[in-house]
């Protein structure tokens, strides 16, 4: 009787084993697989980092490039608006002279007086910049949207 218990205690303690080895097979196989996806969530991380380094790279260009074109429209505005105040002076020291009527033609007179209202409109007109340039509120990229913050460069 003895040994027929011992038998059947081995027999239960080998299913228990099986069960174990199973088990422990299985877990095994979930660590691979949890492995496996974590090497490729780090090689995606890191195409991550180097596309967002790309990125900044390019952002920081096109940041600079900006703030060079802006400086280059302000010197251009600036140059306009000097040329216009010396082309509205000899306008008007033209329509002044009493020597002007003699030597210039009627039509000639009349050119320099439209014109000459011409610029003292545009002038005093409002929104004296640039038209090539929209500058509405319905512009999709705007001045304003653009951060020139360099502090996010340090980062």
């Amino acid at each position: 009787e003895r040994a027929l218990q011992l038998l059947e205690l081995n027999s239960s303690v080998e299913e228990d084993y099986i069960q174990i080895a199973r088990c422990l097979e299985a877990t095994r196989q979930e660590c691979c697989r949890l492995q496996r996806d974590g090497q490729r969530a780090r090689e995606l991380l890191a195409l991550a980092e180097a596309e967002r380094a790309v990125l900044e790279v390019k952002l920081k260009h096109a940041r600079n490039h900006v703030e060079v074109e802006m400086k280059k429209r302000h010197r251009a505005e600036a140059e306009l608006e000097k040329q216009e105040r010396k082309l509205q002076l000899v306008l008007e020291a033209l329509m002044r002279e009493p020597w002007a009527s003699s030597v210039l033609s009627r039509e000639q007179c009349s050119v320099l007086r439209t014109l000459a209202s011409q610029r003292l409109k545009v002038n005093l007109g409002p929104g004296r910049r640039s038209s090539t340039v929209d500058e509405s509120c319905q512009s999709l990229l705007s001045h304003s949207d653009i951060s020139y913050d360099r502090t996010e460069d340090d980062v």
